[in-house]
This record gives C-alpha cells, sequence and structure tokens, in this order.
C-alpha cells in the first residue's frame, strides 16, 4: 500500500516557515481559527451560556409585500432570489398564499342579514325566559298545593285520615 507523501511533506514546509504571522491572514480568510492565535471574546461575557436563536416573526404587513413581490416575479429564479433576500422559506410562501386566499374568499362570502347576535342580548333574553318559568311554575305549584290542601279537607269530613304525601294512615 502506497502512502501519498506530498500532503505530508507540505505540511511539514508550512510548519517550518519562519514567520508564524505570515499565515495569521490567510487563516482569516479561510475561516482556520486552529492556529496559534486564542479566539477573541468581549469582556465581561459568559462563555458558558449560548444565547437561544429566536424563530423570525412576520408582521402582516411584511407578510402581504414578501406574497405581493413573489406574485410580481415571472423570469426564472427571481422568486429564489427575492426568498433569499428576505430570508424565507418555500413552505412559509405557500402558507402565505394560502392564508391570503382564505381571507379573500370569507371576504366575498355573503353575510348574514338581519340584526347581528349580541352575547350580552342573548344572555338578557335567556334570563328573562328562565324567569318567566319560573313563575309559570310557582303558579302551578301553588295551584297543586290548594288542591292538596281540598283533598286533605275532604279525606277528613269523610273520616278517612291522609299523611302529607296523600297516602291513608
Amino acid at each position: 500500500m502506497t502512502i501519498n507523501q506530498q500532503p505530508k511533506a507540505a505540511m511539514d514546509a508550512a510548519n517550518s516557515l519562519p514567520d508564524p504571522g505570515a499565515l495569521e491572514g490567510a487563516r482569516r480568510a479561510t475561516g482556520d481559527a486552529s492556529g496559534s492565535a486564542a479566539p477573541m471574546r468581549a469582556a465581561g461575557t459568559d462563555s458558558e451560556v449560548v444565547p437561544r436563536a429566536r424563530r423570525r416573526q412576520f408582521s402582516n404587513a411584511e407578510k402581504r409585500r414578501i406574497v405581493e413581490a413573489a406574485d410580481r416575479c415571472i423570469k426564472p429564479g427571481e422568486i429564489g432570489a427575492l426568498m433569499r433576500r428576505e430570508g424565507v422559506y418555500s413552505s412559509s410562501l405557500s402558507t402565505w398564499r394560502r392564508q391570503r386566499e382564505a381571507v379573500d374568499l370569507a371576504a366575498l362570502a355573503p353575510q348574514k342579514r338581519g340584526p347581528k347576535s349580541d352575547p350580552d342580548r342573548a344572555d338578557a333574553l335567556h334570563i328573562a325566559q328562565l324567569t318567566r318559568d319560573n313563575e309559570r311554575l310557582k303558579s302551578r305549584l301553588d295551584k297543586a298545593m290548594l288542591v292538596i290542601e281540598v283533598q286533605k279537607k275532604v279525606a277528613a269530613l269523610l273520616g278517612h285520615t291522609l299523611d302529607d304525601n296523600g297516602e291513608r294512615t
């Protein structure tokens, strides 16, 4: 098995350079910060606490503006460039389009005619109905109690004794 010695030789040559600062610019340009230079930290920051990423939230005006801009795109690749520029995924764009269509359809739907239902008014009507029912039932109860009293008196005149349930004892 043959091992290619050229990359190792190039690495040895890079390590044997007399000026380590010469590679600093190359490391910064390529993002390779594994050299001898320690990464810079801001004073007073805690390295143990990692800030949580927050989801980006779009206002309704931003959503409307982005969807309208996407609708105006006619050339190939324009929508992709718009989404990259705005930081929007295609799924978000399609969801916003569906929401816009649903709102448009709801606005065009026929409206119910007549007075609108008011929850406070409905509650007041319900309470009034229950009050009328309660008064009607009280009236019927009073009449039934009167009939029971008359039956007790008739039973007493005939010599039958009845208990409170109306049964003979």
